[in-house]
């Protein structure tokens, strides 16, 4: 689950982690009084205003305005304010329909009163799969693309990997503040910023924390300008107070749905539907669709639970996308018996009538698998059965070709 800016800030904030304050604006009519309360608690004189939408590279489309007095804020605020806005990470990139910004974030001027004075940090934190660890990757090149200072400058980008037996050491902290080049007051900020930053990092459960940039400001204070936060969604019973900090407004309305429903849905850009029971035969069913010429248009998973209103709920959600031509069902009988997940395509294709106008191939394998397929060939729809995977993946072929 991914957090707004201010959000994640807030959730910094509760650590100790040190952040840039601000106030959050969703009508521009409480603009003044916003302004006022900021000002009182910051003494702001140049106030930074910044579209809270889950993307980043907002600056880049026009979402991120400096006002230098309430005039040029209430302009920029006026203008960002229910804008589309388009960045390179919004569905489409700077060409595409955008998102629309509901909210801004209205914060003091962190850089002042020596612009020159401050320096730009990456750091950010999140679990190594591969080493099965976490770790804390930072760079000096804040406020760039992490990604192209990799690929153009890499031993600019560093990596320091926690073991998990032992955590986060404090020879470690002060690793970091060393290879950022810091010294004196900033050297002891930084390493209180990243041990309480690692903190939050454990304490919220989260699977990502990006500070780009985190900031050493003219008076050599250690501050997180941005923030990008992200949970891992198997913890939120753990963190109700976060888990209603959800907003569904800025996620794919049909993969909310799916949520609701109890599926596991995520979209994604090619012309084969998938309904799949299990996340390990949904990547199987993909790789294959993707091996015989096809292009997944989903990831769906049905759980175990393969009956007659779940299968509609899912072929609901799936054909809303124009994209897909043909739709695949493999099923693995395994807690589900095949004939009862047969018997559920069989009620929901009744149910849906015209609303189901692609083709469908239905591969059961596993438990009372004769039966189904039985069950399938002789319901007299133009749905089409196999047993075998590869067998399944022609038929798809064949259909969208």
């Amino acid at each position: 689950m991914n957090l707004h800016e201010y959000q994640g800030k807030e959730l910094l904030a509760s650590f100790g982690v040190a952040i840039q304050r601000g106030v959050v604006l969703e009508n521009i009519d409480d603009l003044e009084a916003k302004y006022n309360q900021l000002k009182e608690e910051t003494g702001t004189d140049f106030v930074v205003v910044k579209a809270q939408i889950h993307a980043g590279g907002r600056g880049k489309g026009g979402g991120v305005k400096l006002a230098k007095n309430y005039d040029e804020l209430k302009e920029h605020a006026g203008n960002i304010l229910g804008m589309m806005l388009k960045t390179p990470q919004t569905q489409g990139g700077l060409d595409g329909e955008g998102k629309l910004v509901r909210k801004v974030l209205m914060t003091e001027d962190s850089y002042a009163p020596d612009f020159d004075a401050c320096k730009e940090f990456y750091v950010s934190i999140m679990m190594d799969r591969a080493r099965k660890q976490n770790v804390i990757i930072y760079s000096t090149e804040g406020g760039m693309d992490i990604e192209k200072v990799a690929e153009e400058t890499p031993h600019l980008v560093h990596k320091e990997y926690i073991d998990p037996t032992l955590g986060l050491q404090g020879f470690q902290c002060r690793k970091v503040a060393f290879n950022l080049g810091l010294s004196g007051k900033a050297f002891k900020e930084m390493t209180k910023f990243i041990s309480k930053l690692y903190a939050a990092f454990l304490g919220s459960d989260a699977s990502l924390f990006e500070i780009n940039p985190c900031l050493k400001t003219a008076d050599d204070r250690i501050i997180a300008v941005d923030s990008k936060v992200t949970i891992d969604d198997n913890s939120l019973f753990r963190h109700p107070d976060l888990a209603a900090q959800r907003d569904k407004l800025e996620e794919d309305p049909a993969e909310v749905e799916a949520k609701e429903y109890g599926l596991s849905y995520v979209k994604l850009d090619g012309n084969v539907g998938c309904m799949v029971n299990g996340a390990g035969l949904a990547m199987a069913t993909m790789d294959i669709i993707k091996l015989s010429g096809g292009d997944p248009a989903n990831f769906l998973d049905v759980g175990g639970t393969a009956d007659a209103e779940r299968v509609e709920q899912a072929f609901d959600i799936i054909l809303r996308d124009e994209n897909v031509k043909c739709i695949l069902i493999n099923i693995f009988g395994g807690i589900v018996r095949c004939d009862r997940v047969a018997q559920g395509v069989v009620d929901a294709y009744k149910n849906m009538g015209d609303q189901i106008n692609v083709p469908i191939i239905v591969r059961l394998q596993g438990t009372n698998a004769d039966i189904a397929k039985k069950l399938i060939d002789e319901s007299g729809l133009e749905v089409k059965s196999a047993i075998i995977l590869q067998e399944a993946a022609d038929l798809v072929t064949e259909a969208i070709s």
